[in-house]
């Protein structure tokens, strides 16, 4: 089994109620199993901000997949909530986002698959959740997940309820 990090996020829709839905539809995945994740937090949108602020949080899972069967079945649970991906709106609005953080301790570049997330030592809105359920984690090539989200700006990130 490998232990991989999710960070899931939304902001079309009942967002909150989705991303719990997520969080707990990740037991469903084949081979997968859900170990812990992080309450849920409010975030402004990141990227292309005229957009409504999103609801993110961050799970760990224990898998048998390989990394890119588990990223498969990640993608099609976010179609099972109504994602459509459209390749030409870069970072719009959406009703749910799954992605694949972390992968053991595994780098990995591939075509459509990059861990660890090539953006996550510099998100806020992962770092934030993430650092709540695992401040000790290593992030290959950027240090613990402590001292990384330290680095960035954590301005308008609130746990919700």
């Amino acid at each position: 089994m490998t232990l991989a990090w999710i960070g899931l996020g939304a902001n079309l829709g009942d967002a909150a109620a989705t991303v719990r839905a997520a969080i707990a539809a990740l037991d469903a995945l084949p081979d997968t199993r859900r170990c812990q994740a992080s309450r849920l937090y409010a975030t402004p949108a990141w990227g292309n901000e005229d957009q409504p602020p999103f609801v993110n949080a961050v799970a760990s899972v224990e898998t048998r997949l390989p990394a890119a069967g588990l990223l498969r079945a990640m993608l099609e649970l976010e179609r099972h909530f109504g994602r459509v991906r459209d390749p030409a709106v870069h970072w719009g609005p959406r009703a749910l986002d799954l992605d694949l953080l972390l992968y053991g301790a595994q780098v990995l570049d591939e075509p459509g698959l990059q861990v660890p997330h090539p953006y996550l030592h510099e998100r806020a809105f992962v770092l934030v959740p993430l650092a709540e359920i695992a401040p000790d984690l290593a992030i290959p090539g950027h240090g613990r997940v402590r001292d990384a989200v330290m680095r960035v700006d954590a301005c308008g990130i609130a746990p919700i309820g």
